[in-house]
């Protein structure tokens, strides 16, 4: 889908202007997204396989929920909206916890340009899983990992990005602390 989004700075900051998500990424114009760990109190991370469709990693056991916020969209109403269309799960803004922002500049192959700031949060994850419904343009399957799955990435295959592995150990920090 080629929704409107807001155009930022580098450090992120507004720039009044606004763009198609397909235009951003062609020109590298920096951008905000949402993303939103899902977890269990028994440290299982629930993760989400890209559907075959996708422009970028298709096929990819991913980050629970991820998402473009569109333009004029706060971050928190982007977060809950992506959550509910990606897996069908209605979530209290109050159980989103947010752990930072992240910064992400890729270069595909395909010639998309992202140029990021990533929202991040988790939230526990108490619905069981067959009460999920996944949206099948986004999504392929959805699965609960044992939480451990973020700090082995350099040893799996088709299972988040190894490059991207500091980010995955801050993930599963941040989750752990909530915890305990």
């Amino acid at each position: 889908m080629d929704e409107l989004l807001d155009i930022l700075t580098p450090e992120g900051k507004p720039t009044g202007k606004t763009a198609l998500k397909s235009e951003a990424h062609k020109n590298g114009w920096f951008h905000a997204t949402v993303h939103i760990w899902l977890f269990t109190s028994d440290e299982k991370i629930l993760l989400q396989k890209r559907a075959l469709t996708k422009k970028v990693f298709p096929g990819l056991w991913d980050i629970s929920v991820a998402g473009h916020i569109g333009a004029g969209e706060t971050i928190l109403t982007s977060a809950k909206r992506e959550v509910l269309e990606e897996i069908g799960l209605e979530l209290d803004e109050k159980k989103l916890i947010k752990i930072g922002t992240r910064i992400h500049q890729v270069e595909h192959p395909n010639g998309i340009k992202d140029n990021e700031h990533h929202h991040i949060f988790i939230a526990e994850l108490k619905a069981p899983l067959s009460t999920l419904k996944i949206q099948e343009e986004e999504v392929d399957d959805i699965k609960l990992f044992d939480l451990s799955v973020l700090k082995d990435t350099k040893n799996l295959e088709n299972v988040l990005l190894p490059r991207f592995h500091e980010y995955y150990v801050s993930v599963y920090n941040k989750i752990i602390l909530h915890l305990k």
